[in-house]
């Protein structure tokens, strides 16, 4: 299935994609969970990690923190597509709605800004599961990612 993105954006740093590079080799959470970023636009992003025994919950179905999870980054990285080449973004508030249980092979999402401001950007995402080629929404996400101004960090080492 292909997502358009809801808004259409001009990122302020031509080189965010590369940033965006910089910022995933440092993922390590998003790593061990084998999270990939599988289409990175400005104010928008999917990403992807095939559904295994460690992201399930007791049930089988995927577990919610591994939604929240890959809601915060999508939306994250979406916010963070659009600041200047010194920003950096952190997560000011994160809800998830939680639809339906999810079973699959893979879990799948998409973030997009819905309102880029000089602070704060506020964000939107869709959680999928999918199986067969088929996709079944399983949440709803909601951010507010604060901008915080001549912080970000590049190269190796903890941000």
């Amino acid at each position: 299935m292909e997502f358009e993105a809801p808004i259409k954006y001009t990122a302020q740093n031509p080189l965010f994609k590369e940033l965006i590079a910089d910022k995933m080799s440092r993922q390590y959470f998003m790593h061990h969970n084998g999270m990939t970023l599988s289409k990175i636009e400005a104010g928008y992003i999917e990403a992807q990690a095939p559904l295994n025994k460690n992201l399930l919950q007791q049930d089988g179905f995927v577990h919610g923190g591994v939604t929240s999870s890959i809601a915060d980054i999508v939306t994250g990285f979406a916010a963070f597509s659009l600041v200047k080449n010194d920003d950096r973004v952190v997560t000011s508030d994160l809800k998830v709605s939680y639809f339906n249980p999810g079973k699959g092979d893979t879990i799948f999402a998409r973030g997009w800004v819905i309102k880029a401001g000089s602070r704060l950007h506020y964000c939107e995402s869709e959680i999928y599961v999918i199986k067969d080629e088929i996709y079944f929404m399983i949440a709803k996400g909601y951010s507010i990612m604060a901008v915080i101004s001549g912080k970000n960090k590049s190269g190796s080492g903890a941000q």
